[in-house]
């Protein structure tokens, strides 16, 4: 009994520590995002030089209603990209690394922990 009462309270201090540190990076990816503000928006829907973010994780580049992309990003969307942690994290180093021909002129965000912070941060922008 002592074994199963131990394992559960680990469980839910380790769900704790967990929920803890994913609002803590959300908070965080949210004072990184203000360097992208200039350019997007995280409300649906509502695009400025670049598109809306609302929902970006998990979409395929290139194809969100009512943004006029780079012929080269809606070719990255095309060949089976997929806005996930891994490919977000990749762009946002060097933007053109990934897409060449990218109309963001960003010149990228070299801390990884920025990355992840203003990954969780848009993922949790998502209904």
């Amino acid at each position: 009994m002592q074994k199963n009462t131990l394992m559960l309270i680990g469980g839910a201090v380790a769900l704790a520590l967990t929920a803890g540190t994913a609002t803590a990076d959300t908070a965080a990816g949210e004072a990184v995002f203000k360097k992208c503000r200039v350019c997007h928006s995280v409300v649906q829907g509502k695009k400025k030089v670049g598109p809306s973010l609302y929902g970006v994780v998990g979409r395929t580049p290139g194809t969100l209603d009512g943004y006029k992309y780079s012929d080269s990003m809606k070719a990255f969307g095309a060949g089976g990209a997929s806005w996930d942690a891994a490919t977000l994290s990749t762009y946002l180093i060097k933007p053109r690394a990934t897409v060449a021909k990218t109309k963001m002129m960003f010149p990228g965000l070299k801390n990884e922990a920025d990355r992840t912070a203003v990954i969780a941060y848009l993922d949790s922008l998502d209904d």
